[in-house]
């Protein structure tokens, strides 16, 4: 769970940038506080210098940075931003992931200060690249353990949710959505046939994803009972509900898909919720023949280069294929000279 920054303690052009990331650029909660968190930080680096305060003390966290002004932000350099990452780097720790997204943020705000708002001439982030980020290839189950994940649930006939489980695990298995897209869905949602629903993704961006015959089922089976008389007085809109017949929470979807993996002894992989997008996503590229470019769309990414990684899987995979050959090992003829 990303940490929430109070506003009141970050200067007011940050307050302003906050919204405006909100509000015009419609980006997510998430996005935004991780956003404030990082200049937050940044920020508190640029003072601590100032006061010769070291940044590995405990009296960095409480560096007070709303005092600071335009004036301040005009004198920022390029070499500021290189030393920030640089101790982000060396004494945060920071992967390349993350030091990109702490680059991100300051890159945004610096934007929105010379070209929204043009209260600034230059641009001291504008030429800096992002580190280099080597790309690890997504973990996902197989199909045979996909099935076994689902044969756990089946056989789990003590659980009073088992028909909401089976339908919850079904739908990431198969249409590869976000853990928050699946607890956001409404029954309104929800295509009367069956045949789709809508999902509400990054930066509340809605698509439709389309229902196959096992989502079709397993959801037709949970709605007869979402529908029946036991929820008739609930007034929730969601579509999946929790014990105390509100909104399933993360946190819960979360629980109950390590319990299956744990229940299929799948549990030392170390997969999690979001392994089974990458499951699915896997799954209808390789078996599926899926092109990429509707695989995008499938999953909601806003860019092709993030969906391509599921290439590199298939190229993995043929890779492994040849290497199993029983003919893998048969020697050359350079060997059977030597002989």
């Amino acid at each position: 769970m990303i940490q929430s920054v109070p506003l009141e303690t970050l200067p007011s052009l940050v307050r302003e940038f906050a919204s405006y990331k909100s509000v015009i650029q419609n980006a997510s909660e998430k996005t935004v506080s991780e956003y404030l968190l990082d200049l937050r930080t940044f920020f508190r680096f640029l003072r601590a210098r100032d006061l010769k305060i070291s940044p590995q003390s405990e009296e960095f966290d409480q560096i007070e940075i709303k005092d600071i002004d335009l004036e301040y932000i005009k004198h920022i350099t390029t070499e500021d931003i290189y030393d920030f990452l640089m101790y982000a780097d060396h004494v945060r720790g920071n992967m390349a992931a993350a030091k990109s997204r702490k680059l991100s943020a300051i890159k945004g705000f610096f934007k929105y200060l010379t070209v929204k708002r043009m209260m600034l001439e230059e641009n001291p982030a504008v030429n800096i690249e992002s580190p280099k980020q080597t790309q690890a290839l997504p973990k996902f189950l197989s199909l045979e353990e996909s099935l076994m994940l689902l044969n756990a649930v089946k056989q789990d006939t003590e659980s009073p949710f088992r028909v909401r489980d089976f339908a919850i695990i079904t739908l990431f298995l198969n249409c590869g959505m976000r853990v928050s897209e699946l607890v956001g869905i409404d029954l309104n949602d929800v295509d009367r046939q069956l045949r789709s629903l809508s999902v509400t993704g990054k930066g509340n961006k809605q698509r439709i994803v389309y229902l196959n015959e096992a989502c079709r089922e397993a959801l037709g089976d949970y709605m007869d009972l979402r529908m029946s008389e036991k929820y008739e007085r609930v007034n929730s809109p969601a579509l999946f509900l929790s014990k105390r017949a509100q909104r399933i929470s993360i946190k819960t979807v979360q629980w109950l898909v390590y319990k299956y993996l744990d229940l299929a002894g799948l549990e030392s992989k170390h997969y999690s919720v979001h392994k089974l997008r990458h499951t699915a996503a896997t799954l209808m590229y390789q078996s599926g023949n899926v092109d990429v470019r509707v695989l995008k769309d499938i999953l909601g990414h806003e860019q092709l280069n993030t969906t391509q990684i599921y290439t590199h899987v298939s190229n993995r995979s043929m890779e492994e294929a040849m290497a199993h050959n029983p003919l893998s090992t048969q020697e050359g003829l350079a060997k059977e000279e030597e002989d």
